[in-house]
């Protein structure tokens, strides 16, 4: 009896739920008896992404924040680039104002340090490296009428290069594309085709080094691509002039641009040294070489003639934030130099020439 009223109750609610809401009663009793769902609830609209209205002021507030930021990167810039740029250091005596990681000028007549600054530091030098490239290779006397099949392990992620794989060049146009455009697949090729091939060549390297008494240079490929390539202004100073004694090698690196022939086909390239298209730098460049890559900053390894004194001196630049500042850092030096030109020249006149250390084998006259 009990059981029939809740059931009739039931079937009452039932009735009266489908009757006002449109569902039919198997709808209702199977809704009733099935599982709460767990699905998280889906709003119907989403709320619209109100942009903030345009403002006149906070526009204008945008562009002069934008504007004092160029102006300050063209200010540091400018800072970087001035020359002459001297300071007064500790002792009152005014010296070059040096933005670079590194630096020098170094006389190598007299193994004369003039000025320097973390010069004994290790870096990474990038392409400098190909000066000792050079050095490598024309001691092993090369015929450089040799006609070098360009390979394709030369030119693999060679960065910056005019060759390609399966080209006909001779020794002597790679040469010129090593110490002119500093070109990475040159530098592999040369070193292929030596006496000693790629890692024997890499092993002369170091042992060139190693004779020269450059003590914080050490090589890991013969291009500069290879960060573990490094070494100190000072060796850099040293080996530059070393390098520049030989007309071999300093009458290609004093070139602003050359002629090559790659497959018959002939193709003009142009040094990496700004210094040698700059009026107040004719002809006072006797050696240089470029380099950059991320780790090292971007540097320079130059032998300058002093105008005043009529004599080579070394100056190199490692670490430089930007490649117009390398340029403008070793004419700043070059500058702040020639003003103490005649004060050197005196000096040197009233001194006794001494002894040679034996680990600075003597600049080659």
């Amino acid at each position: 009896m009990n059981r029939h009223c809740r059931s009739t109750g039931f079937t009452t609610t039932v009735a009266l739920v489908c009757l006002l809401g449109g569902f039919s009663s198997g709808q209702v009793i199977a809704g009733s008896m099935a599982q709460p769902s767990k699905k998280p609830l889906v709003r119907s609209a989403q709320r619209p992404i109100v942009k903030p209205a345009y403002s006149a002021q906070s526009s204008k507030a945008r562009a002069d924040a934008l504007s004092k930021a160029r102006i300050a990167a063209r200010v540091k810039a400018a800072r970087e680039t001035t020359v002459p740029r001297f300071k007064t250091d500790a002792t009152g005596t005014v010296v070059p104002d040096l933005h670079a990681a590194a630096a020098i000028i170094y006389d190598p007549q007299t193994h004369q340090v003039i000025w320097e600054e973390n010069s004994h530091d290790q870096r990474s030098i990038a392409s400098i490296t190909k000066v000792m490239t050079a050095v490598v290779l024309i001691e092993s006397e090369p015929d450089m009428a040799q006609v070098v099949s360009v390979d394709r392990t030369d030119t693999t992620a060679a960065s910056v290069t005019h060759l390609r794989a399966g080209q006909q060049v001779s020794v002597r146009d790679l040469l010129h594309l090593l110490l002119i455009s500093s070109d990475n697949a040159a530098a592999r090729a040369l070193a292929r085709v030596s006496p000693w091939g790629p890692a024997g060549f890499v092993a002369r390297m170091n042992e060139k080094a190693i004779e020269l008494g450059l003590q914080n240079t050490s090589y890991a490929d013969p291009s500069g691509l290879d960060a573990d390539n490094v070494s100190s202004a000072y060796d850099m100073a040293r080996l530059i002039a070393y390098a520049s004694s030989d007309e071999r090698i300093s009458e290609i690196m004093r070139k602003p641009e050359s002629t090559v022939m790659l497959s018959r086909r002939p193709v003009t390239i142009h040094s990496t040294d700004q210094l040698l298209s700059r009026a107040d730098m004719e002809g006072n460049v006797l050696g240089a070489k470029t380099g950059f890559i991320g780790r090292s900053g971007y540097c320079l390894a130059t032998l300058l003639k002093m105008p005043q004194i009529n004599q080579p001196v070394a100056v190199v630049v490692l670490g430089a934030r930007s490649n117009a500042a390398r340029f403008a850092e070793v004419r700043n030096l070059f500058t702040w130099l020639t003003t103490k030109a005649q004060d050197l020249l005196v000096k040197k006149d009233h001194e006794e020439p001494g002894p040679e250390s034996p680990d600075q084998p003597p600049y080659p006259r």
